[in-house]
């Protein structure tokens, strides 16, 4: 088994199920020693983490709302000092609230875009604030193919996906050459948060108009990941990737 990632020091948001599970494991399977963010779910990371000891015996969780700056800023210092240092944070953290923009509150806005998008940013910041003091590294943003496309009762879930591409590419320009940001924008991946059983019907008729004619794996946005950790990734900053099986092509 190749290890292109053999050692590289990685911690992954919302780590322990779907499309985060999977980037996880993948990057584990590549040599990687793994930390993996999650919130609430302890049934869930207690068997991610066993998975990924099969890969890392080392490997470990850290539950925290990504939200919160002070839990933030504890989870980043756990997993630096676990590992010994950071070399890759993928931000994947997400949460889906689905309503009429008439019916959305406040709150509910606040909520979506507080882990998407102030998540992002929050441990995306401190990140960066250890790769600048130990020579640099990667940061790997999850985003959405709909922040391009936007889609009806979705305004807060959209908007921050957009917006953590706008993060991306700042990041991008204002941290090389040390430090390669960039993004992954999957479509619709069949997960327990936008897989199949949890679509409208609506929804569903949509996703039938993809040209490779059906919803993605997790393991299919893994690879994509790996991919921009690794060795062959090393000219490719502020670009956001579409793995989604041709739902828009930008």
């Amino acid at each position: 088994m190749t290890t292109p990632l053999q050692g590289v020091r990685v911690l992954v948001t919302g780590g322990s199920r779907g499309i985060g599970r999977a980037i996880s494991l993948a990057l584990a399977a590549a040599g990687a020693k793994v930390v993996f963010g999650y919130y609430g779910d302890d049934e869930a990371a207690a068997a991610t983490l066993k998975a990924l000891r099969m890969h890392d015996a080392s490997a470990f969780a850290v539950e925290a709302d990504v939200s919160q700056e002070a839990q933030v800023v504890a989870m980043a210092g756990q997993a630096i000092e676990g590992l010994g240092g950071l070399d890759v944070v993928v931000n994947n953290a997400g949460i889906l609230h689905e309503a009429g923009l008439l019916e959305t509150s406040a709150d509910a806005f606040d909520a979506v875009t507080g882990v998407n998008l102030r998540g992002t940013f929050l441990v995306g910041r401190e990140a960066i604030r250890h790769m600048t003091r130990h020579g640099g590294g990667r940061v790997i943003n999850i985003a959405s193919d709909l922040g391009y496309l936007g889609r009806a009762r979705n305004s807060a879930y959209c908007a921050s996906k957009a917006g953590i591409g706008a993060l991306t590419r700042t990041w991008a320009r204002e941290f090389a050459p040390h430090i390669l940001v960039n993004a992954v924008a999957p479509g619709p991946v069949d997960t327990d948060m936008l897989g199949a059983d949890v679509m409208s019907e609506a929804q569903r008729e949509k996703e039938s108009d993809i040209p490779l004619g059906r919803i993605g794996r997790p393991e299919e946005v893994a690879a994509m990941v790996r991919f921009l950790a690794g060795p062959e990734a090393t000219f490719i900053t502020g670009q956001t990737y579409g793995v989604n099986g041709g739902s828009s092509m930008i």
